[in-house]
């Protein structure tokens, strides 16, 4: 098995992550550090992550979390901040699938497998993520409209997006928009393009995943046919 397939097989992280460690030195076979990421692992061999043996885990899980603000996506943290992995009952090992920014809540796929995660993560099986925004200002419909056709957030021009406006409060919109593709802050960056920073961010659905009434901070399994859904798209 290739290195990279062995750390995700083990719960650790994906498999693109999984060559970032051994570029940086964190991953060693039998006491030596790697400097190959096409190693092959054989029987026997002690691998080790950021000094930590690690072994393949048998049993697949799959979560659906509700994250809230104040998380970092991710296993750890240099900063010492609480992590996404944190929230998930499981002795078992987990990792996120992608990303969701510290200060934006909502739905994060979590597991040990690393070939799903692997596919989902790459850019030709790009989800559409549906996400309810609270918005600063009035947010008219010819600025909706905007957003719907496309915006231009600095090195990059969004491709057509779906926008409703829920409602509008004191001195804030409610809005429901579903983007299809996934670059760095991008509805952040949307809003800020249309005079209109996010004040909230959630995302409420990833593909035909929705967080539903599942709690802020809850997570839960996710059900066979719903793996079976990632595993097919």
């Amino acid at each position: 098995m290739r290195i990279n397939q062995y750390i995700a097989a083990a719960g650790v992280t994906s498999r693109r992550k999984a060559d970032e460690l051994i570029e940086e030195g964190k991953v060693k076979v039998n006491g030596q550090v790697l400097s190959s990421p096409g190693y092959h692992v054989q029987d026997g061999d002690v691998v080790e992550v950021n000094g930590a043996r690690i072994t393949p885990e048998q049993k697949k899980v799959y979560y659906l979390l509700h994250k809230p603000t104040g998380y970092v996506t991710s296993t750890a943290d240099k900063e010492g901040r609480p992590v996404v992995t944190e929230l998930v009952p499981d002795e078992i090992r987990v990792f996120p699938v992608g990303r969701l920014n510290y200060n934006t809540s909502g739905l994060l796929i979590l597991t040990n497998d690393g070939d799903l995660s692997n596919k989902l993560m790459h850019p030709s099986h790009g989800f559409d993520k549906k996400y309810m925004v609270r918005a600063k200002g009035i947010v008219t419909i010819a600025e909706a409209r905007k957003l719907e056709e496309g915006v231009d957030i600095g090195d990059y021009v969004t491709a057509p997006a779906e926008v409703r406006l829920l409602k509008h409060e004191r001195n804030s919109s409610i809005v429901e928009i579903t983007i299809h593709e996934g670059k760095n802050r991008q509805v952040r960056r949307m809003f800020k393009a249309i005079d209109h920073p996010v004040e909230e961010l959630c995302r409420i659905g990833l593909g035909d995943l929705t967080i539903g009434r599942l709690a802020v901070g809850q997570c839960r399994k996710l059900s066979p046919a719903e793996v079976e859904y990632l595993k097919r798209v």
